[in-house]
């Protein structure tokens, strides 16, 4: 791990401990979603937050006072069963986490998985 995201992560666990579990949570779960899909993901500290990587750039996470964003690019083109996404700009779309158990409750290895295999279509 490089030294920039270190000092996010030490940020953001100053910030508040349950919000840097969300943000661990979703690199997790970006990287073994990956991972089944025989990608390497590379992160980024950009904005304020952790932009992430495989063929392309295709989203990150980002930690706000209240909750954690998980930023989709083109997640305007995701489909989107559990009505989860947010934003209703011309590309871009998140899910807001409040909690960890809330990764798996809306179903974010899903939304994950669109955004590695956008490029494929």
């Amino acid at each position: 791990m490089n030294e920039q995201l270190e000092k996010l992560l030490e940020d953001i666990g100053f910030m508040s401990q349950s919000l840097l579990e969300i943000v661990q949570g979703v690199r997790q779960t970006v990287k073994a979603t990956a991972a089944v899909s025989s990608l390497d993901i590379s992160e980024t500290v950009k904005y304020g937050g952790i932009l992430f990587s495989a063929k392309s750039a295709f989203g990150g996470v980002f930690a706000y006072k209240q909750h954690v964003s998980l930023e989709f690019s083109l997640g305007a083109n995701f489909s989107d069963p559990h009505k989860v996404l947010e934003g209703s700009g011309k590309f871009r779309r998140h899910i807001k986490l409040t909690s960890i158990d809330e990764i798996a409750a809306k179903h974010v290895a899903k939304y994950i998985t669109q955004a590695l295999h956008q490029g494929d279509k």
